[in-house]
């Protein structure tokens, strides 16, 4: 046999057949298999990290981890029976990561709650809290079928956000910051709702006034080498009036709540949104010079927030000045102390940092007990679930779930970016809470609704649209006269329909040119 006929390719086969107009085309996958394959994995993690601190702390497994891993499991088997009734097409990992997470902050939270020094117990109620939102989250893919209706509530969405931000005005002030509300023994943060009402109301304003946000301004005034930059068109002024009132507002919420993270949160989740609507990048140039402005304006006035400021450029002054070290400089102390692989579960020393442990410096204990790589693994949990909003933003086909989904995923992002480079003395301290990680009942609550809408949108992303029926003509055979199918171009239509001999239709094998 020749060499030119032992390497001949092989006959082509057969022309694959093409579906006519109408016919069934293959459903995506489902996937709530793969779903409930990785809650167990999820909860299994948790239970293991449960365990691993009682047996660090005591020598012995806790006698309530199993009430704790059949409470956990529990909750997990009521989010994936509501996505499996109602959103069975949605995004397999948004639930596990999230159920994952929770799981991780109670064991953090439960091993804190071993230190005497940091107070009462506190994992019993952000297991209850964990349960209200996981409740919240079923109720809310139950009973939202479409999330194109909240579109209807843009402005109300907007008067209830800020009336949840206006009402702790009236309340003391925790901690320097008046930004929780506590009556009858309960304490609650609105600012964690009022997020998600404000991603809504920015969707809905955004998707109705692209045209005029998009609008093409003017190219940056530079000459010489930096003619590169003249891309960078800025908005006119007609439209920068909405952007102006964004930033008032939460300038306003650091003056008078002196809440760095919310202000933050408020305005750069508009900007983010902003420039996912327009693709304009001038409008990130605009939003970074407010937010600059604002912060020197707000932080060399207000004591509170100079005080942060300070400590941020100067986390050891308080050691050279004889007092100890700071909440900062004990979470850096504990970062180093944790190394690469970490001291282990239940035993660190994060607890010196002092009140703030189970909260504001959570990601503390975790980078002291397990480490750089146990860290990393955290962020990337993080990284992911904000990965996959934005996947369900790309594949949805209507503008509003599109913005609303890049909202809700730019809010756990803002939130884990502040919180983390807060506690690594990368950018002031601004008291947020690490999504799910930390102590935090209304903020656990409010996630669970973030993840929720994400789970709805991703649901009416990748569910197939229903069969149109075939229109009158089509024989349903691929490659013959009449076909419809999607790779099969249209017959030429007639150059002159008036030529004798035309049938009249462009679709028929019968015309004529």
């Amino acid at each position: 046999m020749s060499a030119t006929s032992a390497t001949a390719p092989p006959p082509p086969g057969p022309p694959r057949p093409v579906p006519p107009h109408g016919a069934a085309r293959p459903r995506p996958a489902a996937r709530r298999g793969v779903e409930l394959c990785l809650l167990v994995a999820a909860v299994g993690i948790s239970v293991y990290g449960y365990a691993e601190v009682g047996l660090a702390r005591s020598g012995a497994v806790p006698k309530d981890a199993l009430a704790y891993g059949g409470g956990l499991g529990g909750l997990a088997l009521l989010a994936h029976v509501a996505v499996r009734a109602r959103a069975r097409y949605a995004d397999p990992l948004l639930l596990p990561i999230a159920v994952l997470l929770n799981g991780l902050g109670l064991v953090l939270v439960y091993r804190l709650d071993l230190e005497p020094v940091l107070g009462p117990r506190a994992a019993p109620a952000q297991l209850v809290w964990s349960s209200l939102g996981v409740g919240l989250f079923a109720v809310a893919v139950l009973a939202l079928r479409d999330h194109r209706v909240l579109a209807r509530y843009t402005y109300v969405s907007v008067t209830a956000a800020l009336a949840l931000l206006v009402m702790p005005i009236a309340f003391p002030a925790v901690n320097g910051a008046r930004i929780w509300i506590r009556a009858a023994g309960f304490s609650i943060q609105p600012g964690e709702f009022a997020k998600v009402l404000l991603a809504i109301f920015f969707a809905g304003y955004l998707a109705a006034n692209r045209a005029a946000l998009a609008y093409a301004g003017r190219p940056l005034p530079v000459a010489g080498g930096l003619k590169g930059l003249r891309r960078l068109q800025l908005p006119t002024g007609r439209v920068l009036g909405p952007v102006i009132a964004v930033w008032l507002a939460s300038v306003g919420v650091l003056v008078l709540e002196r809440d760095l993270g919310t202000s933050l949160l408020f305005f750069g989740l508009f900007v983010v949104m902003l420039y996912v609507a327009t693709g304009r990048t001038g409008w990130t140039a605009v939003g970074l010079l407010l937010a600059a402005a604002g912060a020197a304006a707000v932080g060399g006035t207000e004591p509170h927030v100079h005080a942060r400021v300070q400590d941020w450029l100067h986390p050891f002054a308080s050691i050279a000045a004889g007092q100890g070290p700071s909440q900062l400089a004990q979470s850096l102390f504990a970062f180093g102390n944790g190394g690469a692989l970490g001291t282990g579960l239940g035993q660190g020393s994060s607890y010196l940092v002092g009140f703030a442990a189970k909260s504001d410096f959570v990601l503390a204990t975790a980078g002291e007990e397990l480490g750089l790589a146990g860290l990393c693994a955290l962020l990337g949990l993080y990284a992911l679930l904000v990965a996959r909003g934005f996947a369900a933003a790309l594949a949805t086909r209507d503008p509003f779930g599109r913005l609303l989904a890049a909202g809700l995923a730019s809010i756990l992002a803002l939130q884990v970016f502040v919180v983390t480079g807060g506690v690594m003395d990368l950018i002031p301290l601004t008291g947020m809470a690490m999504p799910f990680l930390a102590q935090g009942g209304s903020s656990v609550v409010a996630n669970w609704l973030i993840v929720a809408l994400l789970v709805r949108i991703s649901d009416r992303a990748r569910r197939p649209e229903p069969e149109q029926p075939a229109p009158a003509g089509t024989t349903g055979t691929a490659g013959t006269a009449g076909t419809a199918g999607p790779d099969t171009p249209p017959p030429a239509r007639p150059k002159n329909p008036e030529t004798p001999g035309s049938t009249g239709s462009a679709g028929s094998a019968g015309s004529t040119a």
